[in-house]
């Protein structure tokens, strides 16, 4: 498996944007483009776990794709405010770990 950091796919994604003209999308773009691919992974999901099965036309759809998609579009978004996915991962576990350390039941350790 190709294991990547944050960082790297930053930089990856940056690489491939900057190639293009038009550049990064304004942010109310993306935060559209993001809501457009949660529906398609919502749809998936519910495909494949929910109540909604395909129509026998419908094309095959893959839930990795789609968290792949949001995960591009993610980093399009970091990229174009100048965030660091690694620092705001961070910033979120430090939040996680301290405002909901008791919020759920820990598995025992034993």
């Amino acid at each position: 498996m190709n294991e990547k950091s944050l960082a790297e796919m930053q930089r990856e994604v940056d690489k491939y944007i900057s190639q293009f003209k038009e550049g990064y999308f304004s942010p109310l773009a993306l935060i559209a483009r993001m809501s457009e691919e949660l529906g398609e992974l919502a749809r998936e999901v519910n495909h494949t776990y929910g109540e909604k099965p395909k129509k026998p036309d419908e094309p095959e759809g893959s839930i990795e794709l789609e968290l792949g998609d949001i995960l591009f579009i993610t980093i399009c978004f970091a990229n174009s405010l100048g965030i660091d996915l690694t620092e705001a991962h961070d910033k979120v576990m430090r939040k996680f770990s301290t405002r909901d350390a008791d919020r759920w039941t820990k598995k025992d350790t034993e």
